[in-house]
This record gives structure tokens, sequence and C-alpha cells, in this order.
């Protein structure tokens, strides 16, 4: 193994992160710095100020980065960036200082994939933990606030191919958390609002009907990955509605309109705040929101792991944070003898650590970007 320490950066999004990686698998810092402040008045990320509070936050992230890890510019052998998906302008800013960085100091500079990154976030702890071999195929569902995608992931030598067999078709999974929890006024960003405060209700009060996708391919035989396979495709659109459609008719709009106006009015509120302007009805409601949300990424990712016979699984991205969600894969995954594992909280959101652990395999293998490469809002895993 080449010992080798790469500076990842990350922003992606709303996050400004940096951090050290040794050889892939030894984190020695991971800085994040959260925008959670200044898009929380918006209810939801606003690209032009995610991109000022980057610029003004990329330089002193880095330097703690590095200071926290025992190393300096010159020390690091790599510079490793996202290159995307993600928001166009946010990544810029990554991407233009990780270049000038390289630039600078004559070292490698390598493109990461953000979805990947996520991925290689769950070998990252696997790695901390002593765990260097994994049974594949692996089958990998990443669900975050943009994305809800499912790839079956291979490896040869130091490298890593992903196919994609599943995505979803409108709102990504955390999206949905997010737009329920501005619908009812409970605070951004709304997944760990949702999460905290499902368990105050009743999750079976609520009946939501199942997303039907229709797929051509489900009904032909004999379907392998090396011919296409069948699609697990999401959709959470309908749910979204559906929830608008039960705050119409069970007349909660001035409960929500009450809340907003509690809420809005203290500088920070906490989950404590938001519980204590929150009837049962509602509580009831963000619980049954969130079991049929985690019901149906369970269902499609186990029917998908059944379909190609995986052996491994990994659960990955911010919503991987979710209590419920990792409580419902670890009982499923076990009842269908499939190993599952799951990222650290901390590693689950958006992290530069990931980043710099997904680009240990493209160093080895001198996997090198050029300084003409530019951001990819819309890349996709390959």
């Amino acid at each position: 193994m080449v010992d080798a320490f790469i500076l990842g950066i990350e922003t992606s999004c709303d996050e400004t992160a940096a951090a050290v990686v040794r050889s892939g698998e030894q984190v020695l810092s991971n800085v994040v710095f959260s925008q959670i402040a200044t898009h929380q008045p918006y209810g939801g990320v606003v690209p032009e100020l995610a991109s000022r509070e980057h610029l003004r936050a990329m330089v002193p992230v880095v330097r703690k980065a590095l200071a926290d890890a025992g190393q300096t510019y010159p020390s690091v052998d790599a510079i490793a960036v996202t290159q995307g998906p993600g928001l166009a302008g946010a990544l810029l800013v990554g991407i233009s200082y990780a270049k000038a960085l390289a630039f600078a100091l004559d070292k490698p500079l390598i493109a990461v994939n953000h979805l990947e990154g996520h991925i290689h976030a769950v070998l990252l702890e696997e790695r901390r933990k002593g765990n260097h071999e994994l049974r594949f195929p692996v089958l990998a569902l990443v669900v975050s606030g943009g994305h809800t995608h499912l790839y079956l992931a291979k490896r040869e030598g130091n490298c890593w191919s992903y196919q994609n067999i599943g995505h979803t078709r409108d709102d990504a999974a955390g999206e949905a958390f997010d737009k329920v929890a501005k619908l009812l006024a409970l605070g951004y960003p709304g997944g760990p609002i949702v999460d905290k405060l499902s368990t105050y209700g009743n999750a079976n009060a609520v009946k939501f009907p199942p997303s039907q996708l229709k797929h051509r391919d489900r009904n032909e035989r004999n379907m392998s990955p090396s011919n296409g396979g069948p699609r697990f495709d999401f959709s959470y659109s309908g749910i979204k509605t559906a929830v608008l459609r039960y705050v119409e008719t069970h007349a909660l709009q001035q409960s929500i309109a009450e809340r907003r106006a509690a809420l809005s009015a203290m500088p920070q509120p906490k989950v404590e705040d938001c519980l204590s302007h929150c009837d049962k009805t509602t509580l009831d409601l963000v619980a049954s929101f969130q079991r049929a949300m985690v019901e149906d990424l369970a269902a499609k990712t186990l029917a998908a792991a059944r379909a190609y016979d995986v052996a491994t699984l990994f659960v990955t991205g911010g919503v991987a944070a979710n209590q419920e969600l990792r409580q419902k894969f670890e009982q499923d995954a076990a009842n269908e003898g499939v190993a599952v594992y799951f990222p650290s909280r901390p590693l689950s959101t958006d992290n530069a650590a990931m980043i710099a652990a997904a680009a240990y395999p493209k160093f080895l293998s001198r996997d090198f970007a050029s300084m003409d490469f530019s951001a990819e809002a819309g890349m996709a895993l390959k």
C-alpha cells in the first residue's frame, strides 16, 4: 500500500468542507462549515448565497483542516476536489481553489464524483474498523437532499465502477423531507427535525399509498446486469402532494401559520421549540410520512438486492443519518441475509473526508485531472 496524505475539498451544495485523509482510511482532520443559519430563513438552499459563503469560508476551512491534521500545504501528496454533481456556482468555488493550490504546490489534482464520495464514506468507515474484506457484488443506495440512486458497485484492482439500476424520477428523498417540513413550518433542514418529531407521533395514523411505477423490463425474463436488468426507480412527488391534501382536508393551515410565526420569532429554534408548537394531528402526520418514506426506500432497495443477488448493501448520504431508516434496513437486511453498512452520522452528510478517501484509488492509478476540467452540475457516476 502506498502511503499518501490527500487534502480533500467539498463544496457541492451548502457545506464548505476540507479534510486530510491518509491512504484512504485514516481521517486526520475533517472540517465542515455549515451554512444552515444562512439558508434557514428561506427554508432551503439559495444557490447564490451558497457560492458567496463558500468564497468566504474556503481559505480558513482548508487552513484549519491542515492544522488539525498536523500537515502543511507542501506536505500533502495530492489535492482532491468534488467535480459534481451539485450547484454549479458552489462547485466552481472549490474547483478554482483546488486548481490554484495544485498549480502553486505542483501537486497532483484529482477530480471526484460527489456520489462516489458518499459510497467511499462507507468504505472509509469500515477500513477504520479494520474491515478490509467485502463480499461482492455490492449494492449502494445513495440517498440525500439532492440524490436518490441505486448503484451496483464493482472493484477491479484499484478501480471502482458503478452501474445505475435505479433513481428518483422526481423529488429526491431528502428533498421530500425538506419540502414537507417547510410545508408544515417545522424548520430547516427538514430531515433531522422530521426524524426527531416522528418519535412523538403515531406512524400508523395516516395511510399513504405506495408509489407505483411501471417498467417494461420488470415483465421480461432472464434479465441480468450484463444485458440491462430490471430498474428500481423511486418517486416522491406523490407523497408530498398527499401531505398537502391532508393539510387541506384536516384544516391544519391555521396551526401551521401560528407555528411559523412563533418559530420565526426565535433566533435559532430547536426541536423542543418546534415540538411545543405541534398538535397531535401534526405529529401523527409527520410520523406517518416518515414511515412511508422509510418503507418505500427499504422495500425497493431490498427488491433490487434480491433481483441482482447482491451480498453487501451500502446505505449512505444525508438521509442515511435517519434513525428509523437505519433500524428498518438493519432489520430487513438481516432477514434477507444481506450485510448492510452505513457511514457514521458525521460522514453521512456532505464532508471532505469522503472526497479524499474516494480520491485514494485514483491516486494509486495516477488518474489525475487536467487543469482545464470544470464543474459538472449533472455529473453521472459510472
